[in-house]
């Protein structure tokens, strides 16, 4: 019964509200997406297109409502043909107060703990002493891919099966999880630091393997001329519940970098970032788990678990038109116990060094409503002691944006 309702709810969302809305200005955008790589160890193509009828109303000058779905369709399993619901926010100011009501972007400090579109609800308020929230979210009315959590074995089972419209309401949602966060943001603290802290608090609904969590993050940048200082952490407490037995363990995740904006007319960037989440230690240490999967390599796609990665980028504009960027990045792991997604299978010689991914992109818009997006580059695992005769994973993608409203 409660899947069946989340299936009336998508649909209802996805079909219902666009056309309820016709009568008012649309916007619409066009985008196809190929790719093609050596990925498991043979040459594939994969090829992606949707269509994103969005909407924006603002009320008065106060409040404003927003919305956007899309229809896609891709070949990476089969040929299919998906809804999905994206942002759809209603949103209001009252002098010192905001609220955000609806299916919108939340990230925490950090960046790879939660981030992306919840259903949920947020309360802000501002002052001079900085900028505090407190919102709560619900993870399973979304698309599975599109959430991105794989934060058990169940998830991870259901995030893996493919998508099947004979049987919709369990094939494509996300688990269910609710999350709430208290977020603290000033930056402007001495006019030096800026600091961005939250607490958020994971509990998971799922009928059989559970796992609830909570983070505490902080995130301090120091700005000095051209350059930007970044320093974060957090420390997770996970409790699984198997078969009824609660248990309790501490994680722990971090991240530094440094960006300097080159004074040039470009304003190019260069950036040096390192980011690490812990791995299994023993009974009371165990690995970090983010709520949702952020990935740091194009072609090394590991959720940060047990996790780190260290990335030099640089990033241009060439002219008003084109942007580039090159990025260098290289991964270790730090436990040979926690699951995760390698993009090879072969578990190597058990090693910690995993190998580094060199990949470029560029980005052209000859005019504002027609975006290309270029990228290509290879992960190469013979950097790394772990798989060192294994030959280099590479892909070229070309994706288009075109804006027809």
């Amino acid at each position: 019964m409660k899947k069946m309702l989340k299936l009336l709810l998508t649909l209802s969302f996805v079909f219902l509200f666009p056309s309820a809305l016709a009568a008012q200005d649309f916007g619409l955008l066009l985008n196809q997406y190929a790719g093609f790589g050596n990925a498991d160890e043979e040459n594939q193509f994969e090829y992606k297109a949707g269509i994103v009828p969005r909407f924006s109303k603002i009320i008065n000058h106060k409040s404003s409502f927003n919305i956007s779905a899309s229809i896609s369709v891709n070949n990476t399993d089969e040929f299919l043909v998906i809804p999905e619901l994206l942002r759809t926010e209603f949103s209001a100011q009252f002098d010192y107060w905001g609220l955000r009501l609806g299916r919108f972007l939340y990230s925490d400090p950090l960046g790879f703990v939660v981030s992306g579109l919840f259903d949920g609800i947020q309360l802000t308020h501002t002052s001079s002493s900085g900028r505090i929230g407190f919102g709560a979210w619900y993870t399973g009315l979304q698309y599975k891919k599109s959430a991105n959590i794989t934060m058990t074995e169940n998830d991870l089972e259901n995030y893996s099966a493919p998508f099947d419209y004979s049987d919709f309401a369990n094939t494509y949602f996300a688990p269910s999880r609710l999350f709430a966060s208290f977020d603290y943001e000033n930056y402007a603290i001495g006019e030096l630091l800026r600091l961005r802290a939250a607490v958020i608090g994971q509990f998971d609904f799922s009928d059989t393997e559970k796992l609830n969590s909570q983070y505490l993050i902080i995130k301090m940048g120091i700005p000095a001329a051209d350059f930007l200082f970044e320093l974060g952490g957090s420390l997770e407490m996970i409790q699984p519940i198997v078969a009824g037995n609660d248990s309790f363990n501490f994680a722990f995740a971090g991240d530094f970098g440094i960006f300097w904006t080159l004074p040039a007319a470009s304003r190019s960037r260069l950036s040096f970032n390192g980011r690490m989440s812990g791995g299994y230690g023993d009974d009371l240490i165990s690995a970090f788990v983010p709520i949702t999967n952020t990935y740091y390599g194009e072609i090394f796609q590991a959720k940060m678990s047990s996790l780190s990665v260290l990335a030099l980028n640089y990033s241009t504009r060439i002219s008003s038109k084109i942007g580039t960027s090159v990025s260098v990045s290289y991964f270790m792991r730090h436990d040979l116990v926690t699951q995760n997604s390698y993009p090879i299978a072969d578990e190597g010689n058990k090693k910690s060094l995993l190998g580094a991914e060199v990949f470029a992109r560029m980005v052209w818009s000859p005019v504002s409503d027609l975006q290309f997006n270029l990228g290509g580059g290879a992960f190469i695992p013979a950097l790394g002691d772990n798989w060192p005769n294994e030959k280099p994973i590479w892909r070229i993608d070309l994706s288009a944006v075109l804006a027809i409203l």
